[in-house]
């Protein structure tokens, strides 16, 4: 049968005794629904409850809770058991509190989630960025998400994942594997985002909208570790209010924070269309040219004339590598007027031509 997850947002005069009251009732009456109650995580900092139920449906889940205590969940999403137990740590009750006879769980499902990025300093010959010197990166941020207490989620050749129970052991792992680069040969480039969240909100991924916000962190903030602004909160609360190096990690405000999201956003909307200009961001946004431009060389470390062109370059990249286009369909596809001056910026971007480029990630 299938796994779900569900969310119930609570009053403020739910405790973790209560929580466990309610989940030994529907351990009671599970059968009945055909369901099966794996365990369960309580927030009591922000007063949300998640359940890990094994059922036919939501429906089930839903008939179920109502019966046992009347506490229906506000969100039910279907999950992969391997991948909450990456992102949770657990997908039972912990030993220890199976020796309780309530089993009160102190484990509020809130995680910290860092995504690390690393590509190549140049397109042009990639032989020169051999695969030895990725797994070498690899194994390295395996050792410090060890040392830190953290759980790799997923990891491919150039992008990493991974879930921390503890902010500040987030933080001192993305520091640590930043450091440990370096003095590596200068072949990569390495950037890390870290945010932090729920399990379960509108969306319909576990983490999806922690793990969307640590990737545009990580890709698009003009600092090397960015975090979000609650996961410099959280660290300076855990540190007796200790500020973070400003020279080593970049923290956006609130503001900010949501600058970005609205930026890409609506980025990811229109960037295809090759009437945009910088003047529809102003318009879109609600900024003036010149706050605009501040706001982006502040946050993107880039104009908007600037973001526009490499993010269409960026996404170009992806086209060419699907290999499914000829070069001048990629380039009306990303939003440039002609192939000649697709080609210009890309030669700008990448040091080669797109057709060089074809060419050579093709053998």
């Amino acid at each position: 049968m299938p796994i779900y997850m569900d969310r119930h947002d609570v009053s403020a005069e739910v405790t973790a005794e209560i929580v466990a009251q309610l989940h030994q009732e529907d351990l009671k009456i599970q059968d009945k629904f055909n369901c099966k109650g794996l365990t369960y995580w309580f927030d009591d900092s922000r007063k949300t409850a998640f359940c890990l139920v094994e059922a036919p449906n939501k429906e089930a889940i839903q008939k179920m809770h109502d019966q046992a205590h009347g506490q229906v969940p506000h969100r039910i999403i279907e999950v992969d058991d391997a991948v909450v137990e990456s992102f949770l740590g657990r997908i039972e009750d912990p030993a220890k509190s199976k020796k309780t006879a309530l089993n009160i769980i102190n484990d509020p499902a809130f995680r910290t989630i860092v995504v690390i990025t690393t590509r190549p300093l140049s397109l042009l010959e990639p032989s020169k960025t051999p695969k030895a010197h990725y797994q070498k990166l690899t194994t390295s941020i395996q050792t410090s998400l060890n040392t830190h207490k953290g759980r790799m989620v997923k990891q491919r050749l150039q992008y990493s994942l991974a879930a921390f129970d503890s902010v500040t052991q987030a933080i001192l792992c993305a520091l640590e594997i930043q450091n440990s680069t370096a003095n590596q040969p200068n072949q990569w480039v390495l950037n890390i985002g870290l945010s932090a969240g729920v399990p379960v909100t509108e969306k319909d991924g576990i983490f999806e909208d922690t793990i969307k916000m640590a990737e545009r962190l990580c890709g698009y903030v003009n600092s090397p570790v960015s975090i979000a602004s609650e996961v410099k909160d959280l660290y300076e609360s855990e540190n007796l209010n200790e500020p973070i190096n400003s020279k080593h990690v970049h923290a956006l405000s609130s503001a900010d924070e949501k600058f970005l999201n609205k930026l890409l956003d609506y980025t990811e909307r229109v960037w295809h269309q090759t009437s945009l200009s910088a003047g529809d961001f102003c318009v879109n946004l609600g900024y003036s040219k010149s706050h605009l431009y501040r706001k982006m060389i502040a946050v993107l470390g880039k104009s908007p004339n600037t973001f526009l062109k490499d993010y269409r370059l960026e996404q170009a990249l992806l086209l060419l590598q699907k290999q499914t286009d000829n070069i001048s369909e990629v380039a009306f596809k990303s939003g440039f007027n002609s192939a000649a001056y697709f080609s210009k910026c890309f030669m700008d971007k990448y040091g080669l031509l797109p057709s060089k480029y074809l060419q050579q990630y093709t053998v």
